[in-house]
């Protein structure tokens, strides 16, 4: 049987976790593919997301030198809300064969009875959830309470102490424009991340008017 995974996310930017997150994936879960899927409108962000056409492209420049790998574009063109579950049931009609993993975050298992129809998504997918080391796990409770999500795959990443909220502080802080060699982006974000960050003005203060 086919094995996919599906990596959704705000990827504002996408770094080096992510990548790390993927090749994990990959690796433990012996997936046939990984569909990285750029968030459209997320309707649980408490704040606005940059452009979509950027974080599509930056997760193309961030993923493309990964095997089995491939961004998806269906939540950037879909208009609304953009919810995990539609998504899976259009992976599902495409390849009715074929076996999904959705890889979350420690931080989003805790929040995920939360999510929009939960229950379907379970019956779709198996949950693999990423905990980072010295990240907090998701409460007790959450799992003693669903019990499907006990048979949730608990995938073991590096330490790596990179996020996205992190980047986009830094980068807000920076007097100036940032070097086109990005030495404050170092080993945060791919190369190719960081030059379309400073070709394109993200994430920077906008100057305020005298």
């Amino acid at each position: 049987m086919k094995r996919v995974g599906v990596f959704g996310g705000a990827f504002d930017p996408p770094h080096n976790a992510h990548l790390a997150l993927a090749q994990t994936a990959i690796d433990q879960l012996q997936l046939d593919e990984l569909k990285i899927i750029p968030t459209g409108y997320a309707w649980h962000k408490d704040r606005p997301l940059s452009a979509a056409e950027h974080r599509l492209k930056m997760a193309q420049l961030a993923f493309r030198g990964l095997d089995r790998v491939s961004v998806d574009e269906r939540e950037i063109k879909r208009d609304g809300h953009s919810y995990t579950i539609d998504t899976l049931v259009a992976l599902q009609a495409e390849d009715p064969e074929a076996a999904f993993f959705l890889l979350i975050g420690g931080d989003q298992l805790a929040a995920f009875t939360g999510w929009h129809r939960w229950q379907d998504i379970l019956s779709r997918a198996t949950v693999c959830v990423a905990e980072r080391p010295l990240q907090a796990s998701a409460p007790a409770d959450v799992l003693t309470q669903t019990p499907a999500l006990r048979q949730s795959i608990h995938l073991q990443l590096p330490p790596m102490t990179v996020s996205a909220t992190a980047i986009r502080q830094l980068i807000a802080s920076h007097t100036g424009p940032l070097n086109t060699s990005q030495p404050d982006l170092a080993g945060l974000v791919p190369d190719a991340v960081a030059r379309y960050i400073s070709l394109h003005g993200l994430y920077q203060a906008r100057p305020t008017s005298p």
